[in-house]
């Protein structure tokens, strides 16, 4: 008897002390281990919330407690954002994150101040030259999830040419984007050939607003698109200005980063974004196993880091869905390439080369030739979007940020 009751004391001591190493259900934690991460803003932004889950996600699945994260948000991009990684680091922490673009020289600048701490940065283009061997930059394929909801809007538009609300002349859809930066070009590129797949008429007009984040701006560049008659409108800004332009105006909506539904009912179709979760488990495991964490990471629907939101069957047209999961398992398998030369032209000539600028340096010089076997090779030679041409189709309404 007396050996029976050892052998269960010992197992559920085992028992015990799986769960406090695991959090009882996650995965294996090191008690010792911290993660900070620097927001640009904080929920209220469609973008950083999408960090923000993702962040909550990915450590809860790993099992890390409260006191083993740190967030810090509204995080300017400047020197505030070298103060914020400087302070995780002297917290403790083992790996500190940001997701601003313009947060990367700051981040860098720490990465320098402190080689014993991992400096991850999303969106940034100097890793892979900067050869800082703690300091790394991450993105994912979002353009293949922007061509999807392409498709969805250009179904919508062939619906409403089906319908007679507009002909096949007037399928002209609005953008509204924050900056001129290859990552916005990429974007709204990337979606207009994915409406032009599925209705060849289809043409685009971008109104930039020289902000990731002001909810009045983007608002009012929706609003001109309106008046431009753009009968359906997307965005890369942060905020809920265009979305709501578009509830308020009966005009279906592609947005970004998250489901707008609840509060867009009416006018919300579908939304494509990047689930940061995969990375964020890749470097927190990296660093918890002493691996080396990539210069450049890039990934997307294979791991799930990109993905659609629910498509709202109220407004999308119908067969939506349907196709976007054959183009998805299309895009996997290779059978479609977003920026196929074939399906585009600038200045009305195909394009069989093309300087990309991918080392990126003071004069912005293009130095990577990015067409090869048919296509234009995105995010392939670093993570971040590279492409910044604008294709016929397409008209910059202002281009002054």
């Amino acid at each position: 008897m007396k050996k029976i009751l050892s052998l269960l004391l010992v197992a559920v001591m085992c028992v015990a002390s799986v769960c406090m190493l695991s959090a009882c259900g996650g995965e294996q934690a090191d008690s010792d281990f911290k993660i900070g991460f620097i927001f640009l803003h904080d929920e209220n932004s469609t973008y950083d919330k999408n960090f923000l889950d993702a962040a909550q996600a990915a450590t809860k699945e790993l099992g890390l407690s409260e006191d083993q994260v740190i967030f810090k948000t509204n995080v300017p991009e400047g020197n505030e954002c070298y103060e914020a990684a400087a302070d995780l680091a002297d917290q403790g922490c083992d790996v500190v994150f940001a997701n601003s673009f313009g947060h990367e020289p700051y981040v860098l600048k720490a990465a320098k101040e402190f080689p014993e701490v991992e400096f991850c940065h999303a969106t940034g283009t100097t890793a892979h030259t900067e050869n800082v061997k703690n300091f790394h930059n991450a993105f994912a394929s979002i353009y293949e999830g922007r061509y999807l909801a392409g498709i969805a809007a250009g179904m919508k538009l062939n619906e409403m040419i089906e319908a007679g609300k507009i002909t096949p002349d007037q399928a002209k859809m609005g953008y509204v984007g924050a900056f001129t930066y290859a990552e916005v070009i990429s974007g709204y590129t990337s979606f207009y050939l994915g409406a032009k797949s599925v209705c060849p008429s289809v043409t685009m007009e971008v109104q930039f607003t020289g902000s990731w984040y002001d909810e009045a701006l983007e608002k009012e560049a929706a609003t001109k698109l309106l008046s431009n008659k753009c009968v359906l409108i997307s965005q890369h800004a942060d905020s809920m200005g265009a979305p709501t332009a578009c509830e308020n105006a009966g005009v279906p909506n592609v947005s970004y980063n998250g489901s707008t539904k609840d509060a867009c009912p009416n006018t919300f179709i579908v939304s494509s974004r990047i689930d940061w979760a995969p990375y964020f488990k890749y470097i927190i495991e990296s660093a918890q196993n002493d691996k080396e964490i990539a210069a450049d990471w890039c990934e997307g629907f294979e791991v799930g880091s990109v993905k659609l939101t629910e498509i709202n069957e109220n407004v999308a047209a119908e067969g939506t869905k349907e196709a976007l999961e054959e183009a998805k398992a299309k895009l996997i398998s290779g059978e479609i390439k977003v920026f196929d030369t074939n399906n585009f032209t600038v200045e009305g000539k195909k394009l069989d080369s093309y300087m990309a600028d991918v080392d990126t340096d003071p004069k912005y010089e293009k130095d990577t030739e990015a067409i090869a076997d048919g296509y234009f090779h995105e995010s392939e030679y670093r993570s971040a979007p590279y492409f910044d041409m604008t294709i016929d189709g397409i008209k910059l309404l202002n281009s002054m940020f």
